[in-house]
């Protein structure tokens, strides 16, 4: 899945990287824990080429009555998304790409049946360091809701897919990767959906590098260069163990 991701690039390698006409450089500041439910920048297909627009991440469908109702649809299966109800029509006529510089995953402990704190790890392009500028362009959706007091809001959903092999060991699902040379026909609405099922596909297994990071890419609020940096794999807690009850002296009475 991808629950959080980060985009620390400059605006000048977004606007080279996704051919845009033009851009806005105050929707590109770096953000190192991107967290559901807040505004993203995604690259959709516009009346005068690609543009870079804020949305809301978690997607809501057009035909909702109440969002409040609805799961919070932050990753879309490509599994099936061209018959879902909540994906169709954005799958057909409304696909995206999400500009992206890595993004964060956590693993299980191995021991104690899972149980216990997650490691997290960040998954990017190779080792990546504020001020750099790899990037990635994550599949996306996007839908315009409008509300019945007539608000409107954009918002959006990242596609994953099955995990690759070196990611298969932290988790079994990952966010798809569209390649540069896909992003015409990815954004195009003249692409059908069978073509665009096509490119719902694992990223190469040699296209990300794992880093585990501090567990305090937890919280929402913690949004610094330090996130991305590599850290110690923490250590499993021990086991806890029940200490043996000591033996009752037949000399002592129970008030049991």
């Amino acid at each position: 899945m991808c629950g959080r991701y980060t985009l620390i690039a400059n605006a000048e390698a977004i606007r080279l990287l996704f051919k845009l006409p033009e851009l806005d450089e105050r929707l590109v500041v770096p953000r190192y824990n991107i967290v559901p439910t807040q505004p993203i920048a995604v690259v959709r297909a516009g009346h005068k080429g690609r543009e870079l627009v804020p949305v809301r991440w978690g997607l809501i469908p057009w035909w909702a009555k109440d969002p409040k109702t609805l799961p919070l649809m932050i990753n879309a299966r490509a599994e099936g998304i061209a018959e879902k109800p909540a994906y169709r029509d954005a799958f057909k006529y409304r696909r995206c790409l999400v500009p992206a510089s890595g993004f964060y995953d956590w693993q299980a402990p191995k021991s104690n049946r899972g149980k216990g704190p997650k490691q997290p790890y960040l998954a990017s392009p190779g080792p990546i360091e504020p001020g750099d500028d790899k990037l990635i362009a994550f599949a996306g959706l996007w839908e315009t809701w409008h509300g019945a007091d007539g608000s409107e809001i954009d918002t959006a959903t990242i596609v994953t897919t099955d995990a690759n092999a070196p990611l298969a060991a932290i988790h079994e699902r990952m966010p798809v990767v569209i390649a540069p040379e896909d992003f015409g026909a990815w954004l195009s609405a003249e692409t059908t959906p069978a073509d665009a099922a096509a490119l719902l596909k694992p990223a190469p297994d040699d296209l990300f590098s794992l880093v585990p990071v501090s567990t305090r890419v937890n919280a929402a609020e913690n949004d610094d260069p330090g996130l991305i940096a590599e850290a110690t794999v923490e250590a499993e807690p021990p086991k806890r163990r029940t200490p043996k009850r000591a033996a009752r002296d037949p000399r002592q009475r129970s008030l049991f």
